[in-house]
Formats: structure tokens, sequence, C-alpha cells
């Protein structure tokens, strides 16, 4: 039986949570089969199993977070018949999966080697392994006492036999423990969680024991719909329940935790300055429905975003402090001659920052489908730590909300982040080309707010810099002169 160790996926991640198994105590899996879904502090990755055999034990629980290193699932070589217990060589009332692990344990402690000159003296590691080991072995008790009753049951019915057959000891014993987990698709578990429901507490309504969305809705006291608001359900029961809790806690972990960390550090060691510019953007809007006219982008979503990040990238060539970073430990400034465009992306799990790699070597329409390909990975939530590492310039999009801006915080490792508000129409004072008179015209209007690190940027670099990209989003064709 060999035992999958939780890895390191990232770049020195040391814990991860299990979000969700892709398979069952009996599943036969291969080698490269997804097992388990994780969520790390940067996203999350779905694991392949790296041996194959009939898996034999999930060590873990869904929404536990375990330490890198910690054994999450056992594989073994050969099926079990749970049908025929005695077949398969255990005595009487033994489970052969409960006496492999059980033997397989003893196996373990005769071979670690005690710390410290006391023998006996064991890692905490190992104790906590071998809890794993003892509760995995009752539930494999309890499941396989079920699994031949039915079978039993099954036979009497074959030869004739209508009487039900009586309930096992073993299942006696199952009903007073509790042992056995409550059958619930991970949506309903989620459900009675945020609902403050608890699972074993409910009479089961569905096929084969399972407890169903209507069971939980019941026991809460109301049914929850669904809110056509751009707010997920989830949000919205996560923090209004109906059993008259006044506050509801949520763990920070995951990505939102990594979030919090890297804000907190970047906001306290860059001194961080904002400076805004308000523009016309009809120039930009304009040109994007031309864009999408033509024939080679009529299968690419095209969006003002797209023209903004061009820009950026032009106006890096006048002003590269911008997509430089402060090393603070070699007391340097590192100019990068690439441009690894990160665009920040909010998830049900946290905020994300992709980035394009190399986006400075893209066309305009390889370009607008790198971003639509980092857009809709991280919408499913499938954006993997390799795609988040070494950004050097991030833009924060906060005007598909209809905000007109905001104050961005850097990220670690950049030194300027800049935030595309709404584009609105508005009145707007222009010069005629040909009378020379100011008029009002109704116009599309945006704001740009430039957030850099003030401690290698001055403000005349900065505002080079954003005054740069408004020409461009103001007038395309200023794209030429740069």
């Amino acid at each position: 039986m060999a035992e999958y160790l939780l890895p390191d996926v990232g770049e020195g991640l040391t814990e991860a949570e299990i979000v969700t198994w892709k398979v069952k105590v009996g599943d036969v899996v291969a080698i490269n089969d997804v097992v388990v879904e994780i969520e790390t502090a940067k996203s999350l990755v779905e694991l392949p199993s790296p041996y194959a055999g009939t898996v034999t034990a999930l060590l873990v629980p869904e929404g536990e977070t375990v330490a890198v290193g910690t054994p999450i699932i056992a594989i073994g070589e050969a099926e079990i018949d749970l049908s025929n217990p005695a077949a398969s060589g255990g005595g009487e009332g033994e489970s052969l999966v409960g006496r492999t692990k059980a033997e397989g344990g003893s196996a373990r402690r005769a071979r670690r080697k005690p710390i410290g000159e006391a023998a006996g003296v064991y890692t905490a590691r190992a104790d906590v392994h071998d809890t794993y080991n003892q509760n995995a072995t009752k539930q494999h008790e309890a499941v396989e006492g079920l699994v031949s009753a039915v079978v039993h049951d099954a036979e009497q019915q074959r030869g004739g036999v209508d009487e039900p057959a009586e309930p096992t000891a073993r299942q006696d014993e199952v009903d007073r423990s509790g042992e056995v987990r409550v059958l619930a698709k991970p949506p309903v578990r989620k459900l009675a969680k945020d609902l403050g429901v608890d699972l074993t507490s409910l009479t089961p309504s569905g096929p084969g024991g399972a407890v169903t969305r209507a069971d939980v809705e019941a026991a809460a006291g109301s049914v929850v719909e669904p809110v056509e608001t751009g707010i997920s359900t989830s949000s919205i029961t996560g923090r209004t329940s109906t059993t008259g809790e006044r506050e509801t806690r949520e763990p920070i972990k995951g990505v939102r935790k990594m979030m919090a960390g890297a804000m907190v550090q970047s906001a306290f060691t860059a001194p961080h300055v904002t400076e805004w510019v308000t523009l016309d953007a009809t120039g930009t809007m304009e040109f994007v429905e031309r864009l999408k006219k033509r024939r080679e982008f009529k299968d690419v979503k095209v969006s003002p975003l797209l023209v903004l990040a061009r820009a950026v990238m032009l106006a890096m060539r006048r002003t590269p402090e911008i997509n430089s970073y402060w090393d603070e430990a070699a007391q340097e400034v590192v100019f990068k001659h690439y441009v690894n465009l990160g665009i920040a992306a909010a998830t049900p799990r946290g905020l994300v920052v992709p980035n394009v790699k190399d986006a400075q070597e893209l066309s305009l329409l390889e370009l607008a489908q790198a971003l639509n390909q980092l857009t809709a990975t991280a919408r499913d939530g499938k954006t993997q730590p390799a795609e988040m590492s070494g950004g050097t310039f991030t833009i924060t999009n906060v005007g598909v909300f209809g905000v007109d801006a905001g104050t961005p915080i850097i990220n670690p490792g950049e030194s300027a982040i800049l935030c595309f508000g709404a584009i609105k129409k508005q009145p707007w004072v222009s010069t005629s080309s040909t009378t020379g008179v100011d008029e009002i015209v109704v116009r599309h209007v945006t704001t740009l707010a430039l957030a850099f690190d003030h401690r290698h940027i001055d403000g005349e670099k900065g505002s080079r810099f954003l005054a740069d990209v408004a020409s461009i989003v103001e007038d395309p064709a200023a794209a030429l002169l740069f």
C-alpha cells in the first residue's frame, strides 16, 4: 500500500486545504488520474495520483488544512471482496482493510527512529498519522458491515425469502457510535455549514440514505432561493443565517489569506503615491468597435482593457522605472526588460493576479487572445501558481463594477499598479477643430489612477507615465509616436 503525501505545488508553499475528493474508498485509480482538488495560498489545484491501485483510505476530510508532506490518501494494489470478509483471510468480525492499516502502522512505527535519547519519543506528525489510521480503520469496519448486510439481504431476496434480515451487531454499533460519515454531496455539506445545520441530526430522504438540499433547508426553517443581483447564493447564505444567529465567522485561509498578507506587506514597506487623470476615452471606444468588425478579431472578445494594456507597455519605453522593483536586501533597483502584465481578477475564493508572460512581444490580436484566456481561467478558479508568479506590472479594472477609480495597493515584487475606472457618457468641454470655439458635448469619460513606489519613482516619472498612457487611450493613433 502506498500513501500519497501532500506535495508542494507552488513555490515554497507550506500547507493546503482539501476542498473536494474526486474519488472514494474502493475506487480504482490509474497513474495521473485526478484524485483531489486542493486550495493553496495561490489557487485551486487538482492533484493527479502518482500511484495505480485501489483507494483504501481518505486520510484527510474535506475542508481541513494540512501541512505539505502529510499523508492524504492511501492506495493499495489489490481489490478487496467486501461481501466475504472471511474469504479475505480475516477472522470473525475482523476487517481486512483495518488489519492491513494496523499492520502497516506497526511496520511504520518499527521503522521510525526515536528522537532524543528516550526511545519511544516520536515526532508529533507520526502521532497524528496514527490517529488518522485508527479513525480510518473504524470507518472501514463500519462500512464493511453495512456492505455485508446489503449483500446478505440481496441473496435472501433471490432465494425467495421475504422476511427482512435482522440487523447485525455491527450495524447497531454503527448507529450507536455515529462513526460513519453522513452521506451528502459537497454542495449540500457547504449549504449545511453556511446555515449552521448539523447533518448528523437530520433524517435523510435522498437515495441510498443521502441527505438532500431540501433536508437541510427544511431543518434551517426556510428555503434559500437564488437572488438575481450578481451576488452568489453562497455569499448571501454565508452571512445571513435563518437560525437566529447575529454573527457568523469565516476562516481566513487559502488565496484570501495569501492576498491579505501580501497587501499588508506592500502597504507597510513601500511608500505609495497615487495620481489621477480623468480623460476622454471616446477615441478608444470607437477603435474597439472597429476592431470588432475586423475578420481576425471575430472570435475574440475585444474591450477597452486591450487598448489600455497596449498603452501601458508602450509608455514603459519612456519610463522604464515603472517596470522595475526595489530590492531592499541588495539595495538595488532591478529593471525588467520584459513585461509580465498582471490583471487583477476577483474570484469567489479571493483576489488573484495572473499575468501574461512577455506581453511586450505579442501583437494586438495575440494580446487580446491572452487576456481572454487569462480572465476565463481565473473566473473558473483554475489559475495555477506559475501563472501568478513573476509579475512586473498590474492593471486592476474596477470599471467592470461601475466604480470611477480607487487607490490600489502595489503587488509585492512590483513598483506600480494602474487602476482603470468605469467608462461613462458624461458632458465634456471640447474645442471645435474648425471654429476653435469651446462647446459642451457628450463623450465617453474615464479615470485612471496610478499608484507607485516613491522610493525610486519620483513624481515626474510617475506623472509622465500616466500622461503617456492617457494620451494613447484618448487617441489610439498616438501609439505610433512611441
